[in-house]
């Protein structure tokens, strides 16, 4: 199945990609993998990036849709260090970093919609390992951060 071929079936138009808030690069590759940076989700329409947390701030409803967010723009890394999503063989490992209030226990839930994303797009290339962990906060306190591993041809 073609992931790029996927992409206009499900009607996902990707954007440009973000730069880096500090000094690093969005992705590595090394070998046959390709190392992704930790993204969170785009500035909204006022141009500026969501800030809270869940079980504050956001539901798991609103997270999950972060997480979605922050998967496109995951999708948009790949692509542009590939020049195209049918060059990722496997989607490896993705960590899930959840800002939460600390009786918050549902960052699954809210990784999900990366993962579900993930599984879309590529079928069962996109199944992969994962970790969905609690931080006290992220930077700019942003909702969600997710870093991926891909495997690549």
């Amino acid at each position: 199945m073609s992931a790029e071929k996927r992409l206009k079936e499900l009607n996902i138009v990707l954007g440009s990609v973000s730069a880096p808030v500090a000094n690093y690069v969005n992705a590595v590759r090394t070998g046959n993998l390709l190392y992704l940076a930790g993204k969170g989700g785009p500035p909204g329409a006022d141009g500026k990036r969501p800030q809270g947390k869940l079980g504050r701030e956001f539901t798991v409803e609103q997270g999950y849709q972060q997480a979605r967010i922050t998967g496109l723009e995951l999708l948009s890394v790949m692509r542009h260090e590939l020049g195209s999503l049918d060059k990722v063989k496997r989607i490896v490992k993705v960590l899930g970093m959840v800002n939460a209030v600390p009786e918050f226990q549902d960052h699954p839930k809210v990784i999900n919609a990366c993962s579900d994303l993930f599984v879309e797009v590529f079928g069962e290339r996109g199944r992969h390992a994962r970790s969905a962990v609690g931080m006290g906060s992220l930077p700019l306190q942003i909702p969600v951060e997710i870093e991926v591993i891909v495997e690549v041809d």
